[in-house]
């Protein structure tokens, strides 16, 4: 079966998603990249069914991991992945994921790579599936949430979803 194909057999119903924001500055009033994954969701019919801002702290990233995975079928995070020492989201996601899909970090890196030259090789950008649900990891510019969501997350949500359900 193609791949075309095997696409088509996924289901067309709205993902429940969960938005988390991870920054030790920004408020819903200034999460303009948590605004843009709610509203980019929202309009290609998926339902958020949960947000939230949190600092950088593996252990809080890892307790709301635990709370929403189930209750959402996609958690979407942007921020601390970075190399700074306050960027321990990409520890925190990568060790809760059962499934990697390393494709996803280096798709990214490479579309980044087009946009804004070898600062891309910056990006721990990460996905996978942990207790049958989607995490993908993103930086935390509006710049490179779009592309993910754009270029990878949203052509690829519903199949994703619908072939972690079939099993």
């Amino acid at each position: 079966m193609s791949y075309a194909a095997h696409k088509r057999l996924a289901r067309e119903q709205p993902v429940r998603c969960a938005v988390l924001t991870v920054s030790d500055t920004r408020t819903e009033a200034t999460d303009r990249s948590g605004a843009l994954m709610k509203s980019r969701l929202a309009e290609a019919g998926h339902e958020v069914v949960a947000y939230r801002i949190l600092p950088d702290e593996p252990e809080r990233i890892a307790a709301l991991l635990e709370e929403w995975a189930g209750v959402a079928e996609a958690i979407l995070i942007n921020g601390g992945t970075g190399i700074s020492r306050r960027d321990t989201t990409y520890e925190a996601v990568a060790a809760r994921l059962e499934k990697t899909l390393p494709g996803f970090g280096e798709l990214f890196r490479m579309l980044s790579y087009e946009e804004i030259g070898a600062g891309a090789m910056l990006s721990r950008a990460i996905a996978g599936v942990y207790r049958d649900t989607l995490l993908f990891s993103t930086p935390g510019s509006t710049g490179a949430v779009r592309l993910a969501l754009d270029r990878l997350i949203l052509p690829e949500l519903n199949h994703l979803v619908w072939e972690i359900a079939r099993q």
